[in-house]
C-alpha cells in the first residue's frame, strides 16, 4: 500500500514551505516517526517525520523547491512484501547508479547493505527549533559492548545538555563524530554492530565521509570546494552576498536568503538585524522593514571591503572584550558552552524587550507558620520536603488567571496570547550555570502536584537528565533570587516571554499593623516580590495589577485556606 507524504501545515498563516534537505533517499527503509526531510518557512526550520514505516519509493519535490501546504512531496510503500524484496536484493544496480550520479553518498549505501547488522547512531532531534548538537563526551569507546538504552554519549544544544542512549544492543564499532564537534540533526555520528555486523563493516569503504552525502546532488561533483567556502565564510573580511543557511547561531530561511540575494543585502547586514521571529530569527517583515529604512543608500560594494569591518566594530562590544593583562595576577577562564549560550540569550533579551521592573512587599507569615507546622507530616506522607516554591508558583498562576495579557509573546507586530499556562522556574546547576525547566499546564496542579513537579524537574536538571521538551514552551517564568539572601532583583526576561516574576528572601521585620482597632508594632515574615515586564506590550497598570494579585494570593494563604 502506498502512503503519501505531504507538505505539513506549520502555522495558520503559512501556506508553503521550502524543502531544505532530504535525510533519506529513494529506496531507503524508514520507520514510523523517523525524520525523513528538513523543511523551512519564514518562521521556523524543522524536520518532518515519516507517517508510516516502509520504503521511500518516490521523491516528488526536490531540495530548495517551494511547495504548497498539503501538496504531495513523496510516496512510501508500506507493503511488507515490497519491503522484503527491496532489502533482500544485493542491489548492484543501485550501487552502480549511485557511483555514476551521486559519488558523494557511499555511506548511506553501506548502512542499507548491512541488512540490519550495522545500526546507524544519529544525532537525535532535540526540539522543534533545534537543528544541530555538539558532542561533549563519548561515554563509550570503539569496541565497547553496549546494551540497549545504555548511555553512550553526552550532547549539548542551545537548550539543554543531555545523554543519548543506544537504540540497540551490540558493539560500538565506529565513532564518526568527535568530541566538541557540532553535528546536524539526523547526521550519522557512529555505527553500532549487532549480530555479525562488525565483520561486514570492515569491508565497507569510505564510512567516514557522511558530510558530502548531505549535499544536494547538484553540488556533489564539487564537495571539496563547497566545504572550503562554508568553512571560510565566518572569516570573510569583505562583503558576503552568498548567504548560508546558518551563521554564528543565526538561521536564515530560504525566503530570507532569496530576498537578501535579490536586494543585494550582505551577510554582514543580516547579522546586524534583530529578528522578531522565533528565537530571534529574521522574518520576511523584518527584512522588508530593514530595506525600507535603508533608503537610497546603495548596497556595499565588494570592491571596497575595508568599510565593512569598521561598521561591524562600531556596533559590537568588541572594544571591551579584549583587555590587556600582564604578569601572573590574572587568570583567563574560557566560558563553557552553556555559559556562552546564556550570555547570548541574555544580551538578545535586553536588545529585544523594553525591560521595566516593579517591586512590592508581601506578608508571608501565614505561609511560614503553615509550613513550619506541617512540613514533617508532609515529608512522611509524600516522601519529599515541602518548600516555599509551590506557594509562590500557585500565586503566579492565580495572578496570570486574573490578568491573562501577561501570558503572551510578541511576533513582529502581533501579540500571541497563550491559552495554556506553562510556567518556567529558574534552577541553579552544580557548575554555577542556570536553566529554566517548565511545568506544563501549571494551572492544573495543586500545591502537592507543583512540589512534585518542581522536585522532579530540578533533580533531572542537576543530573543532566532533562529532555528538550522539559525546557521549551514556557509562557511566563518565576525566579527565586532570595535563595542566598538577596532581598529582590531585576531579572532578565526569558524570551520570547514578556514577563518574569521574582521573589526575594523572607526576613522577619518589625511592622506597624492595626491590632484590635489600634496600631501596634509586630514581628512579621516579610518578603519583596517583583515583576519584570516587556514595556512593548505590558504597561505599568497591567504589571501593577498582576503584582497586586500575586501579593493578595500569598497574603491570603494561611492554615484555614491552604489546600495541599
Amino acid at each position: 500500500m502506498k502512503v503519501d507524504v505531504v507538505m505539513p501545515k506549520m502555522g495558520e498563516s503559512l501556506q508553503e514551505g521550502t524543502i531544505i534537505r532530504w535525510l533519506k533517499k529513494e529506496g531507503d527503509k524508514i520507520e514510523r516517526d523517523e525524520m525523513i526531510l528538513e523543511i523551512s518557512t519564514d518562521k521556523v526550520d524543522t524536520e518532518v517525520p515519516s507517517p508510516q514505516s516502509g520504503i521511500l519509493t518516490k521523491i516528488l519535490a526536490q531540495e530548495e523547491e517551494v511547495v504548497e501546504v498539503g501538496k504531495k512531496i513523496a510516496e512510501i510503500e508500506t507493503d511488507a512484501s515490497a519491503a522484503a524484496t527491496s532489502s533482500s536484493e544485493p542491489a548492484p544496480q543501485v550501487e552502480e547508479s549511485v557511483e555514476t550520479e551521486q559519488p558523494a553518498e557511499p555511506v548511506e549505501e553501506d548502512s542499507s547493505d548491512d541488512s540490519g547488522d550495522m545500526q546507524d547512531l544519529v544525532m537525535p532531534k532535540m526540539g522543534e527549533s533545534l537543528q544541530e548538537g555538539t558532542i561533549t563526551k563519548w561515554l563509550k569507546k570503539e569496541g565497547d559492548k553496549i546494551e540497549r538504552d545504555e548511555m553512550i554519549l553526552e550532547i549539548s544544544t542551545d537548550k539543554v545538555d543531555t545523554e543519548v542512549p543506544s537504540p540497540v544492543a551490540g558493539v560500538l564499532h565506529k565513532i564518526l563524530a568527535q568530541e566538541e564537534e557540532t553535528v546536524e540533526v539526523g547526521s550519522v555520528i557512529g555505527k553500532i554492530a549487532t549480530s555479525g555486523g562488525a565483520k561486514k563493516a570492515t569491508t565497507k569503504p569510505a564510512q567516514e565521509a557522511p558530510k558530502p552525502a548531505a549535499q544536494p546532488a547538484a553540488q556533489a561533483s564539487q564537495p571539496k570546494a563547497q566545504t572550503t567556502v562554508q568553512q571560510s565564510a565566518p572569516q570573510v573580511q569583505g562583503t558576503t552576498f552568498d548567504i548560508p543557511r546558518k551563521q554564528d547561531g543565526k538561521f536564515f530561511s530560504p525566503l530570507v536568503r532569496a530576498l537578501a540575494k535579490d536586494n543585494k543585502i550582505s551577510l554582514e547586514e543580516l547579522m546586524n538585524i534583530n529578528g522578531s521571529g522565533l528565537e530571534g530569527r529574521i522574518t520576511k517583515e523584518d527584512l522588508e522593514n530593514y530595506m525600507s529604512n535603508r533608503g537610497s543608500q546603495p548596497a556595499p560594494s565588494v570592491s571596497a571591503p575595508q568599510q565593512t569591518p569598521v561598521a561591524n566594530v562600531s556596533t559590537a562590544p568588541a572594544a571591551v572584550s579584549a583587555p590587556s593583562f600582564s604578569g601572573g595576577d590574572s587568570e583567563i577562564i574560557p566560558m563553557d558552552r552553556m555559559r556562552q549560550l546564556i550570555s547570548e540569550h541574555m544580551v538578545r533579551s535586553k536588545q529585544t524587550s523594553a525591560h521595566v521592573t516593579s517591586v512590592a512587599e508581601v506578608d508571608v507569615t501565614g505561609i511560614v507558620n503553615y509550613r513550619e507546622k506541617t512540613k514533617n507530616e508532609f515529608l512522611q506522607r509524600e516522601g519529599m520536603k515541602l518548600t516555599y516554591t509551590p506557594f509562590f508558583i500557585k500565586a503566579v498562576v492565580d495572578a496570570v488567571k486574573q490578568f491573562p495579557m501577561v501570558n503572551v509573546s510578541v511576533d513582529g507586530k502581533n501579540i500571541i496570547k497563550h491559552n495554556r499556562l506553562n510556567l518556567g522556574f529558574a534552577t541553579a546547576l552544580p557548575d554555577g550555570n542556570l536553566i529554566v525547566p517548565v511545568i506544563k499546564n501549571a494551572d492544573n496542579y495543586g500545591l502537592t502536584g507543583l512540589q512534585r513537579s518542581v522536585n522532579d524537574l530540578a533533580h533531572r536538571a542537576r543530573t543532566k537528565q532533562l529532555q528538550p521538551d522539559d525546557i521549551q514552551g514556557g509562557t511566563i517564568t518565576m525566579t527565586n533570587v532570595g535563595t542566598f539572601g538577596t532581598l529582590f532583583g531585576t531579572p532578565v526576561i526569558n524570551q520570547p516571554q514578556v514577563a518574569i516574576m521574582g521573589v526575594g528572601a523572607i526576613k522577619k521585620r518589625a511592622m506597624v499593623m492595626e491590632v484590635d482597632g489600634a496600631h501596634a508594632i509586630v514581628i512579621r515574615d516579610m518578603m519583596y516580590c517583583s515583576i519584570t515586564y516587556d514595556h512593548r506590550v505590558i504597561d505599568g497598570m497591567l504589571a501593577g495589577q498582576t503584582l497586586k494579585a500575586f501579593v493578595d494570593t500569598l497574603e491570603g494563604m494561611n492554615e484555614n485556606t491552604i489546600v495541599l
